[in-house]
């Protein structure tokens, strides 16, 4: 048996690879001291489009720095995408690994391999056997594979003797034990060399499969320090060597990895956030690539509702494969036309309207806020179900979100103000939870970086609800549209830009409202004070 910890390699993907030199060689003398077979202390890559830290390249130059215990075996991986890019394979190899094994610090390289890759990829194990490596293959996304197309990808790998191990990853986290050791069934029906496992932890099952996987031979098994690794994490390598000790009758010193963890790996945890959870495992029950959860955790702009909204969709159309565009159109909800049927010229033409936001400006300025309403009666709209004001200065309330929607519906029933909300374009099971209220069907559809406004529907660039009101306030001819609670986030938060923008975009329109805020705001629009109106 093998415990591989790839914690430098896969946990990399929070921090661009860049661990200090200090946490290495504390890392490298807990890894002897649990007993760990080897240690992939990165990737190996030949270029880079950003900066990426040292373990995002694990030259052997960098290698030598470190003094590796006897008892641990070094690996890097390299992926297979890099090595077929290029136009001619062998010359990458050459870059990749000028010295041979007798001259390298370097004992095992892994190739790790999408499906498609699988094949092409598989005459990279003789040029690097013949430079005298051990030589690994990683096959990911394995579980969205047939028996048959498994059966056919090991068969592939036994018609080169070079490859000492045979992986395969649980990508998607989805995998029972059942699952596992089907997979393991098929793979040894045309494979007889060592087997190995990368358990990801969407539903809490990595260690439980990597152990079943054991049970039935599979002696190569992978760990990460806490479980550090893209999305919700892998095996966790404080929790394999326990087991692995218990089932080769070993001695077991954990006191340095434990010392590891809460000086280095228990506070990046806390900044990065790595380990599953409940988007993880929706991601691995639905077969979503958890990179789509690692990214909108990561990002502000994505709230509760957003992330299911997202899941949902990936769910429906595919998210099997990482893409950011894909990522930006599962957040803009509405691309299919909706009409709408409402027009809210009826109820705003020629009147100023007041748009009430959550920042902290509307509660320190509340008695001005209401002192204004009664004074001056505009159409006072409330985004969603919040405000603080009382609901009898309320006029209308927009809403857009059709997860926010479901959650909210009870919340809506018991408000006494009308809905505005793209009805006919909301799931089935949101217009029914919305029986019995008075809804205003006014429809969206959102294009990037665009506006268009008709009588009863509108064109967006997002579907936030503060686009939504612009649109509303557009369409209906407004006199003019006051903002209220549109403080603003910090500077570094990708809210601010993404509001920036849009509110950029809405004044360069030819047709458009003017638009001014009557509490302190941090965005770039016209202010006044609410005590001046």
């Amino acid at each position: 048996m093998f415990v591989l910890d790839c914690t430098l390699r896969d946990g990399g993907y929070y921090n661009n690879w860049n661990f200090s030199e200090e946490l290495v060689n504390h890392y490298l003398k807990a890894m002897e001291a649990a007993g760990v077979s080897f240690v992939e202390l990165g990737l190996r890559k030949s270029k880079s489009n950003k900066f990426v830290g040292a373990s995002g390249f694990t030259t052997d130059c960098y290698l030598r720095r470190f003094s590796i215990p006897e008892t641990l075996k070094v690996a890097v991986m390299v992926n297979a995408a890099d090595l077929l890019s290029t136009p001619d394979i062998f010359n990458e190899l050459e870059l990749l690994f000028p010295n041979d094994s007798s001259n390298s610090p370097v004992d095992l390289v892994r190739v790790a391999c999408h499906v498609h890759e699988f094949e092409a990829a598989l005459v990279a194990s003789t040029w690097l056997k013949k430079r005298g490596f051990l030589v690994g293959f990683n096959i990911m996304q394995i579980a969205e594979r047939t028996s048959d197309e498994i059966e056919a990808l090991a068969r592939c790998a036994s018609r080169y003797k070079e490859v000492d191990v045979l992986y395969f990853a649980d990508s998607m986290g989805g995998m029972g034990p059942d699952d596992i050791v089907k997979v393991i069934q098929s793979i040894r029906k045309e494979w007889q060399g060592e087997v190995g496992i990368h358990a990801h932890d969407n539903l809490g099952l990595a260690l439980v499969n990597t152990l079943a996987a054991n049970d039935v031979g599979v002696t190569w098994l992978d760990s990460t320090v806490t479980g550090m690794g893209r999305g919700p994490g892998n095996t966790r390598t404080e929790e394999l060597v326990f087991e692995a000790a218990e089932r080769l009758g070993k001695k077991l010193e954990l006191i340095p990895l434990m010392q590891l963890i809460e000086q280095y790996f228990a506070p990046m945890k806390n900044q990065y956030g790595w380990g599953s959870n409940s988007y993880y495992y929706l991601s691995g029950k639905y077969g979503i690539h958890p990179t789509y959860v690692q990214e909108m955790i990561a990002d502000s702009r994505y709230d509760e509702a957003d992330i299911l909204a997202v899941l949902d969709y990936l769910k429906m159309n595919g998210g099997a494969k990482f893409s950011p565009s894909i990522l930006n159109e599962a957040r803009n909800f509405y691309r299919s036309e909706s009409k709408g049927n409402w027009k809210p010229v009826d109820l705003i033409k020629g009147r100023q309207v007041l748009i009430l936001g959550a920042g902290p400006g509307v509660k320190e300025h509340l008695g001005g806020i209401e002192d204004f309403i009664r004074r001056e009666k505009p159409i006072v709209v409330a985004l969603n179900t919040k405000s603080i004001i009382p609901e009898e200065l309320i006029d209308i309330r927009f809403a857009c979100h059709p997860v926010r929607l479901l959650s909210d519906c009870n919340e809506y029933m018991g408000l006494p103000q009308p809905l505005v909300t793209p009805f006919s374009a909301l799931p089935v099971n949101v217009c029914k939870a919305l029986e019995g209220k008075s809804v205003l069907d006014f429809g969206v559809n959102v294009q990037e970086n665009k506006f268009c406004f008709s009588e009863t529907n509108a064109v967006l660039p997002n579907s936030l609800v503060i686009s939504y009101a612009l649109a509303i306030c557009t369409s209906g001819k407004a006199k003019r549209v006051l903002l209220a609670g549109f403080d603003g986030y910090g500077a570094d938060d990708p809210r601010t830009l993404e509001m920036e923008s849009l509110f950029s975009l809405y004044l360069s329109q030819e047709e458009r409202c003017e638009v001014t805020s009557i509490t302190p705001t941090r965005y770039s629009i016209p202010v006044t004070s609410v005590y001046l109106l």
